[in-house]
C-alpha cells in the first residue's frame, strides 16, 4: 500500500484533479489541476515545485568509500571534486546499465548515491572486503525540485547561500531558515533549476516558506505529468521507459549498453577497473548497434492523416510512454519510447532507439500513428537532442544569459 511522501499534508491539500500515481511506494501527484498546463508552463516561465522524494538515497563513507564508488560507476570519481555532482551509470559485468543516477561528494570519505530504484543490497555486495559504511537514507531526507527561470530568484530569499554563484551540477550546504540543507544545482527539466536535500521532519516547514517566497514569482506545485514533457524536451531518459534496466530484462535486446541510451559520454574506461569495464571496451571499439535519438513529427503529414478522416489534429499534451514502431522504407527499424507535444518548442517531438544506420541529424524516418483505431504512419526527422536547452540552465547569476 502506497504511502504518502513528508510533503503529502501539503500535496493532498492542493491536487485539486485527485490525479496521483505511485513511485517507489509513495503517491506522488500526476498533477494538481485537472490539466498539467499550468504546471508545466511553470516551469518553463517562473517556478515549478516538485516533490522527488521518493527517490532512493545511499550514504557511502569510510576508508574505502572513493574505491567503492569508482567500482560501481561509470564515471572517474576520483576527479569528483567535494560539492560537486555526477551523473552516469552503474553497470553489471556485461555493461548492461542498471540504472543512471546522480552522485554528491559530500566529504573525502563522503558521497551520496541519488537512484530511481533500489540498490542497497547490489552495493553492499560489492563492498565486500572493503572498509566502508552504506546507509539507506531514503526516508531521512526529504528532497524538492525548484525548477524554472525564476528559481534562483526564489531561493536566494530562503537560503543563507551563495547560490548565484552555484554552478551547474555542483552543491553547496545551507541553512533554509535555520534548517541544515544540502542545495544542488541539479534537475531533471533542462532547465535553470535547483534540487533541496533536508530532514524529512522540516519538509512542511520548508514547503511553505517556498511557496509564501515564491508568490511573486509565479511559483506553482508541479506533478510527474509536467515533468515527463520537460524532460522529453530536454532529451533526458527514463528507466523501464526509454531503456529497461539490466536486473529487470528478460531477454539479451532488454539489455543496454551506455553508448545504446546516449550515456557514453559517462563511460571512463581509462580508470581502474569498475563493474562492466572489460564488456565496455570492446563494444567501444565495434559501436553500438542501436542509439537513442530525437524525432521531430512532420507536422503536416500528421495533420494530413486527421484531415483524411475529417477530425482535427489530436496532439499528446501528456507525454505518452510505449513502443511505438518507427520504420525505414516499410522496414521496422526501431521504436519511439517517450513522445508529446512540446509546448515551448511548438513541436511534436519523441526519445526513439533505432538501429544505429539510421542516427544521424537529418535522417528521415516514419513513425506510427493510430488514427480512428488504424495504424498510419506519419513523416519523422532524427535530430540532436536536447530539443530544449536555454543558456539560463549553465549560466551564473548576473550574466548575459541568465534570463535566456
Amino acid at each position: 500500500m502506497p504511502i504518502g511522501t513528508p510533503f503529502h499534508p501539503r500535496t493532498s491539500a492542493l491536487c485539486a484533479s485527485q490525479n496521483w500515481r505511485t513511485w517507489s511506494g509513495y503517491w506522488v501527484a500526476s498533477s494538481y489541476d485537472v490539466m498539467h498546463d499550468y504546471e508545466y508552463h511553470a516551469i518553463r516561465n517562473s517556478a515549478g515545485l516538485i516533490d522527488i522524494s521518493p527517490l532512493y538515497k545511499y550514504e557511502v563513507r569510510g576508508k574505502d568509500a572513493l574505491r567503492l564508488v569508482n567500482r560501481v560507476i561509470t564515471r572517474d570519481a576520483s576527479r569528483c571534486a567535494v560539492g560537486q555532482a555526477l551523473y552516469g551509470c552503474l553497470c553489471e559485468d556485461d555493461g548492461a546499465v542498471i540504472q543512471d543516477g546522480t552522485l554528491f561528494r559530500l566529504a573525502d570519505d563522503h558521497f551520496r548515491f541519488q537512484l530511481a530504484d533500489p540498490s542497497l543490497r547490489w552495493l553492499k555486495l560489492n563492498a565486500t572486503g572493503m572498509n566502508v559504511a552504506i546507509e539507506d537514507v531514503s526516508g531521512q531526507i526529504a528532497a524538492l525540485a525548484l525548477q524554472g527561470p525564476h528559481s534562483r530568484n526564489i531561493l536566494e530569499r530562503v537560503v543563507d547561500a551563495d547560490v548565484g554563484g552555484l554552478r551547474f551540477f555542483r552543491l553547496t550546504s545551507a541553512k533554509l531558515d535555520n534548517v541544515p540543507a544540502v542545495v544542488s544545482r541539479t534537475g531533471y527539466t533542462g532547465d535553470l533549476g535547483y534540487e533541496l536535500w533536508f530532514g524529512a521532519e522540516h519538509a512542511e516547514g520548508i514547503w511553505d516558506r517556498l511557496v509564501e517566497r515564491g508568490k511573486d514569482f509565479g511559483i506553482k506545485p508541479a506533478g510527474m505529468l509536467a515533468l515527463d514533457v520537460a524532460r522529453l524536451e530536454a532529451g533526458f531518459i527514463l528507466l523501464e521507459v526509454d531503456y529497461i534496466g539490466a536486473e529487470k530484462a528478460l531477454i539479451a535486446s532488454q539489455r543496454y549498453a551506455p553508448l545504446e541510451i546516449g550515456l557514453g559520454w559517462t563511460v571512463d574506461s581509462k580508470k581502474d577497473h569498475f563493474v562492466g569495464q572489460r564488456a565496455l571496451r570492446k563494444l567501444d571499439q565495434q559501436a553500438a548497434p542501436r542509439q537513442i535519438v530525437g524525432l521531430e513529427i512532420d507536422l503536416s503529414e500528421y495533420e494530413s492523416l486527421y484531415e483524411q478522416v475529417g477530425l482535427a489534429p489530436q496532439f499528446p499534451l501528456a507525454a505518452w510512454r510505449g513502443g511505438v514502431p518507427v520504420y525505414k522504407g516499410g522496414r521496422q527499424v526501431g521504436h519511439a519510447t517517450t513522445g508529446a507535444w512540446s509546448p515551448t518548442l511548438k513541436k511534436y517531438i519523441a526519445l526513439a532507439t533505432v538501429e544505429k544506420a539510421f542516427t544521424e541529424p537529418g535522417t528521415k524516418l516514419d513513425m506510427e500513428v493510430t488514427i480512428e483505431h488504424a495504424r498510419k504512419s506519419a513523416g519523422a526527422t532524427v535530430v540532436k537532442t536536447p530539443f530544449f536547452d536555454p543558456p539560463r540552465k549553465r549560466a551564473l547569476a548576473g550574466s548575459a544569459d541568465a534570463n535566456r
